[in-house]
């Protein structure tokens, strides 16, 4: 599977991005997807699922964060330096800074592949793409890792008594959380409720109230399943001494569809479910081991994927239609955005005010310009703090959401002279107030 990414961290906002898989005949083309997702949506990450140059080429100059996937067939060629170097001078920099790539995933679930040839050269090709991104200085901005689903533990209830399968234990995963940990990059795993639960535990996996689960050897109550599954992932790597690594969330969604014997599978608990993955991703609160974390967090999937093989509920896992209209709403949607428009299925700007006036970006600003004007703005001693973070203007934390925000605080205080927003041709003058959530832009 593929889905939404959730990194931890401590004392930030977490951000919300998602799986953009291509698996189907009907999705729009990348430019309109790229714009879409700037313009109407919170969403400032993606992960693919490979290199294709055309969505690289359309998320150019958007700063939205990009995860690249090397497939799992091309994982024995890179345990080749030369082949490692090739890969990252054809796939990587033809695209690199423009489109800000942020990470490579070596591979998808390898280890549940049970596949001999690939886990025995996974961390090799791990460590000579690393070593290609050091021979071309990318290394401090582009992290190499590689996702695994929840089938690398066992004895995970109680969560504290997780711990990875023998045999991999020592011989993949501890010297795979060495390399992670020596080159700063962060261990992906692919939790899904959706395929742990059952019809006696379906509200323990949707967030609703339910008795819980005790673990007693913490003394520890987990009231739903996504805490219980990211605290037994942090309690097999404690085992081996890797509790520092960060966790990275690759995966998790609902499908809005299933088949006639599924129970909980339709688009209303489908939106309960993601919905409540990013409140809680998001509050703060952290798990019973991890507390006081938010975490970044990549939803599966962008898009229904009408090409996948199995069951109905492989092809319904998105939070989009094909059109850009959404199948629900879990909280992403900018709010001077409507995004389910019958006449013409485009977002389309809400709140108009002829007599007000904003400065906003221009489409296709380069982000090194938006840069300058962010640290031209707040360099003038001007009120930055809302897209500092922890402001309530900081995410969508992207260079162009930021700098629109301090365009706008520049033309506004200079008295909105139309020469105030030029910004070197990278401004423009708006009525459509760019406001969203508790985030004002000021007028």
């Amino acid at each position: 599977m593929a889905g939404l990414l959730i990194i931890f961290s401590t004392g930030a906002e977490a951000s919300i991005g998602v799986n953009y898989g291509t698996l189907a005949n009907n999705l729009p083309p990348p430019q309109q997807v790229a714009e879409f997702l700037l313009h109407s949506t919170v969403i400032n990450r993606i992960r693919l699922f490979d290199t294709d140059p055309h969505i690289l080429q359309a998320f150019a100059n958007t700063g939205i964060a990009i995860t690249v996937t090397v497939p799992n067939d091309q994982i024995p060629h890179l345990t080749n330096l030369s082949s490692a170097k090739q890969w990252i001078s054809d796939q990587i920099q033809p695209h690199f800074p423009s489109t800000n790539i942020i990470r490579i995933l070596v591979g998808n679930e390898v280890i549940s592949t049970a596949n001999h040839l690939l886990i025995r050269t996974l961390i090799p090709a791990m460590q000579s793409l690393h070593t290609a991104l050091v021979s071309t200085s990318l290394h401090r901005r582009i992290q190499i890792s590689t996702p695994h689903s929840l089938g690398i533990l066992t004895n995970t209830t109680p969560p504290s008594s997780a711990k990875f399968r023998r045999g991999y234990d020592t011989n993949v995963l501890k010297p795979l959380l060495s390399f992670l940990r020596s080159t700063s990059s962060p261990f992906v795993v692919n939790p899904y409720p959706f395929f742990g639960y059952s019809i006696e535990t379906l509200d323990f996996a949707l967030f609703r109230p339910n008795p819980g689960l005790f673990d007693q050897h913490p003394k520890l109550l987990y009231t739903n399943m996504l805490d219980a599954q990211l605290d037994s992932v942090y309690s097999a790597m404690d085992k081996l001494g890797f509790s520092d690594v960060e966790i990275v969330i690759g995966e998790i969604g609902w499908p809005s569809e299933g088949d006639i014997d599924q129970i909980g599978v339709d688009v209303a608990t489908a939106a309960e479910f993601n919905k409540n993955v990013v409140t809680r991703v998001n509050s703060g609160t952290g798990t019973p081991l991890m507390p006081n974390r938010t975490f970044e967090t990549y939803i599966f999937a962008l898009f229904n994927e009408n090409l996948k093989s199995g069951p109905t509920s492989e092809r319904n896992f998105g939070i989009f239609r094909s059109d850009l209209t959404p199948i629900y709403d879990i909280g992403i949607l900018r709010p001077t955005f409507r995004s389910s428009n019958p006449e013409n299925n485009t977002a389309t700007p809400v709140r108009a005010s002829p007599e007000k006036r904003w400065c906003v970006t221009k489409a296709g600003a380069e982000t090194v310009a938006l840069q300058r004007n962010i640290d031209y703005v707040c360099g003038l001693g001007l009120d930055c703090r809302p897209i500092n973070e922890g402001g309530l203007c900081f995410l969508p934390n992207t260079v162009k959401a930021h700098s629109e925000y301090a365009m706008n605080l520049y033309y506004q205080t200079m008295e909105k002279h139309e020469f105030d927003c030029d910004f070197d041709n990278t401004g423009e003058i708006t009525t459509i107030d760019p406001s969203y959530g508790n985030c004002e832009y000021q007028a």
